[in-house]
């Protein structure tokens, strides 16, 4: 069975306007730019032509993960109940050990950014905080095998 991508629906049109980018749009341009750099000759010291080519590759990786992850797309509702901690809340943790509170936006996979504090609902985090409410201790299995308790200050949109 293929690997499932949760995410929302506007995730999910998100995800097909940038693949109807790289297939439209990014590619004809690196064809252009192959196209440019064979017009001047010899390939095997054209370092032209070599950076086009690993864009291309670059590009065509990344147009295949697209797919795949729209073919293999679990579309959930949006759901605005602040209850509970469910797909793109955004919930206040407190971190008794290191003192210290920590704000996560619980995302799907496609739209992971650890910078921005957008974590996925399959993360170690977002797997112990998902379906829990304000008040609940929610004890984070690590993959290194320890272990850290949070407590759910907050849960917002």
């Amino acid at each position: 069975m293929a690997e499932q991508f949760v995410m929302t629906q506007k995730n999910y049109e998100r995800l097909k306007e940038e693949l109807d980018y790289l297939v439209k749009v990014k590619r004809l341009e690196i064809i252009e730019r192959i196209a440019e750099a064979r017009s001047h000759g010899d390939l095997s010291e054209n370092a032209e032509y070599d950076a086009a080519r690993e864009e291309q590759r670059s590009n065509e990786g990344k147009i295949a993960e697209l797919e795949y992850k729209i073919k293999n797309a679990d579309i959930r509702e949006e759901n605005n109940d602040t209850s509970y901690v469910h797909l793109n809340s955004v919930v206040t943790v407190y971190d008794e050990d290191m003192e210290e509170e920590a704000v996560y936006t619980i995302t799907s996979v496609t739209e992971v950014d650890v910078m921005q504090g957008k974590i996925s609902i399959d993360s170690p985090v977002g797997t112990a905080l998902l379906r829990k409410k304000v008040g609940d201790k929610v004890t984070v299995h690590c993959p290194d095998g320890t272990d850290y308790t949070l407590t759910i200050r907050k849960i917002s949109r």
